[in-house]
């Protein structure tokens, strides 16, 4: 749920799933549709797909000693899963942590992952650092530098990424009929949706 979504988005909704479905188990057992349903507005729904396979793996074999094996696991969330729910000697480096490494030149072991990932996130930030009160910032190569983005994300508003997820809400709400023909094609690539006789429907 945390790949590309704000913690803040996320807490609420993640509390929500974890007492619907505790377990890989019972995850597993969903409806596939029941999951991309509970899933709504986290954004990239192609997730809720990936996690729904990852639980029947688990179900089915037992967790493997490489998570990334696991549908929708890479690299970092494999390493932040070892770090944070079994508590190996991992640092998990993702985009933020990445950042404060490489502006700092520290060298900081797993231990400091948690404020890593909250400096990168809050004050170590991508444009505009907040160099005045960053607690590194002494000892900062980079103390006062201000950085271009790395690229420019389209905007959300008008793209094939909002059909496609407007038809996805309207399928999920019951409409089957009339919608979008390349938005449906495009979610049925991903497993999001079936279709059947001009008919699409969430995977059951």
């Amino acid at each position: 749920m945390l790949q590309q979504t704000q913690v803040a988005r996320v807490i609420s909704r993640y509390l929500e799933w974890v007492e619907r479905w505790p377990t890989a188990e019972s995850l597993a057992a969903a409806p596939r549709g029941d999951v991309i349903r509970a899933w709504q507005g986290l954004g990239y729904n192609r997730r809720a797909v990936s996690l729904h396979r990852a639980a029947q793996v688990v179900a089915a074999e037992g967790w493997p000693d490489d998570l990334t094996k696991l549908p929708g696991v890479g690299p970092y969330t494999a390493a932040a899963i070892r770090r944070f729910a079994h508590r190996e000697p991992v640092l998990p480096v993702d985009t933020n942590v990445r950042r404060v490494l490489e502006r700092t030149r520290g060298d900081f072991g797993h231990e400091s992952a948690e404020a890593l990932m909250d400096l990168g996130a809050t004050v170590c930030v991508a444009r505009v650092p907040r160099c005045d009160v960053c607690p590194l910032a002494a000892q900062c190569p980079s103390r006062g530098r201000r950085y271009e983005p790395l690229r420019k994300q389209m905007p959300f508003v008008g793209s094939f990424r909002q059909r496609r997820a407007e038809t996805l809400r309207l399928i999920s709400a019951g409409r089957t009929r009339c919608l979008d023909d390349a938005a449906v094609s495009a979610l049925q690539r991903d497993g999001l949706v079936e279709v059947e006789d001009g008919v699409a429907r969430l995977p059951a």
